[in-house]
């Protein structure tokens, strides 16, 4: 049985990985269902990455059994993120292919939408290509949860394009992570998207 977002959600506080670690642990300790755990060691590897232990990292997704293309796309997509962390964008690139594609073999859109926008982030020159797939992906999903990845989509977009010079353009895609953020994300989110707003009218202005 294959891990919820939900749950997750509950597990994940990428502000803390040490403590989401933890809870890793406490959770795998605790899941007999071997598609779970197969997933929570991917999310372990990817606690480690985020505390830079990136060669523990390695090792754990390297002992994560191929129980299907969900957990092939996570082992691919965590592969990916341990190595645009660790600078080697060009490496990334080929893993959140390989992750990309087998999300969508799995008919996983949350996955799918992920490695798209991590994607856009580790091929900057891409980065609107690959984006405007990322939601064109979102027009299949009526799921709130993974819908809520317009706020990024749109947020990282605008960052992009304010750091090109393009803040008419960046408002824009701001005001859509906004829209994207009360409709499907969190309070947080909304708050982030105005302090967005606020800096790119700045701009504009000057």
């Amino acid at each position: 049985m294959a891990l919820t977002q939900e749950t997750l959600d509950r597990l994940w506080d990428f502000s803390d990985p040490a403590a989401s670690l933890a809870r890793f642990d406490d959770e795998m300790r605790g899941s007999p269902d071997p598609e779970a755990l197969a997933e929570l060691r991917t999310q372990r590897a990817r606690a480690l990455g985020l505390l830079e232990r990136y060669d523990e990292a390695h090792q754990a997704l390297d002992a994560v059994p191929d129980t299907s293309r969900v957990v092939a796309a996570r082992v691919a997509l965590e592969r990916g993120r341990l190595r645009n962390s660790a600078g080697d964008p060009a490496g990334a690139v080929a893993l959140f292919r390989l992750a990309e594609s087998l999300a969508d073999e799995a008919d996983d859109v949350f996955l799918q939408v992920d490695a798209l926008h991590m994607l856009a982030i580790a091929d900057p020159a891409g980065g609107q290509e690959w984006t405007e797939q990322a939601l064109r992906v979102l027009e299949g999903t009526r799921d709130a949860r993974t819908l809520r990845w317009q706020v990024a989509l749109h947020s990282n977009a605008g960052w992009a394009l304010l750091d090109d010079g393009s803040a008419a353009e960046a408002l824009t895609r701001f005001e859509l992570a906004r829209e994207a953020a009360v409709r499907w994300g969190t309070a947080e989110q909304v708050a982030l998207a105005d302090e967005a707003i606020s800096e790119c009218r700045g701009a504009l202005e000057v």
